[in-house]
């Protein structure tokens, strides 16, 4: 069974917000209104965000490969571009996030005892921002992970490129992981949920949602109401 969760008590929420969302037009508006939702949401849960690369990593990682790099150096590329978007939703969030990056796992959860909200970018080559939160999601015990996109939630096909693409309400770990199974798994090209995220979801039972993260208001519907596509158990 996934966890049981009162949505009356404080819950531990991860949020994975992709650099294609937050950065997108490279001014600070987003960022903003991320974190005035994120204030809110944080007077009533505990919260850990895990911020993506978007276009500026993967500009870095092109010029990385134009060098002949390695996959891992330009996965190390990437982390850093990560970190630096980290850096600027904790200048938009003020006193309410912990003033440093965290890191790795040990960080975050050593940085939470603050009860502030706990920032953090990639920890190290071949693990995507998704998988970040996944890991970050079991590390700590959260109820609860949601994982802001650039989609409503998950489709059976790119909903950008097919007009007949359908949209899951729900899914499970397993029905994602055929899905899923024949796509690329290179520095910069990761889906919404990659291989390893969908694993560690499914060997903890980790409650996620996958929502439209251009309107950061959808974070506290996904905590509060029915929105995106809910990942549930396989023996639901």
């Amino acid at each position: 069974m996934f966890h049981d969760i009162n949505y009356g008590d404080k819950m531990k929420i991860v949020i994975t917000v992709g650099g294609s969302i937050i950065i997108k037009d490279n001014d600070h508006k987003k960022f903003k209104d991320y974190a005035d939702v994120l204030k809110d949401m944080n007077t009533e849960h505990q919260l850990f965000i895990v911020v993506g690369g978007g276009k500026p990593a993967r500009d870095y990682i092109g010029i990385a490969r134009e060098l002949k790099a390695s996959e891992a150096a330009c996965d190390d590329i990437g982390i850093d571009v990560t970190r630096l978007n980290a850096k600027l939703l904790i200048m938009a969030l003020g006193e309410d996030a912990y003033p440093k990056v965290a890191k790795n796992f040990h960080e975050a959860l050593e940085f939470s005892v603050s009860c502030k909200i706990v920032i953090m970018g990639g920890t190290e080559p071949a693990h995507s921002t998704d998988a970040v939160g996944s890991i970050l999601s079991e590390f700590v015990g959260a109820d609860l992970m949601i994982n802001a996109t650039s989609v409503d939630g998950l489709y059976d096909k790119d909903p950008n490129k097919f007009e007949d693409a359908k949209m899951f309400n729900e899914i499970t770990p397993t029905e994602m992981l055929s899905i899923l199974s024949s796509k690329e798994n290179k520095a910069g090209t990761y889906e919404f949920l990659d291989m390893t995220a969908i694993q560690i979801i499914k060997r903890s039972n980790i409650k996620t949602l996958i929502v439209n993260g251009e309107y950061p208001k959808n974070l506290q519907k996904a905590v509060t109401g029915e929105i995106g596509t809910t990942i549930v158990s396989d023996h639901r």
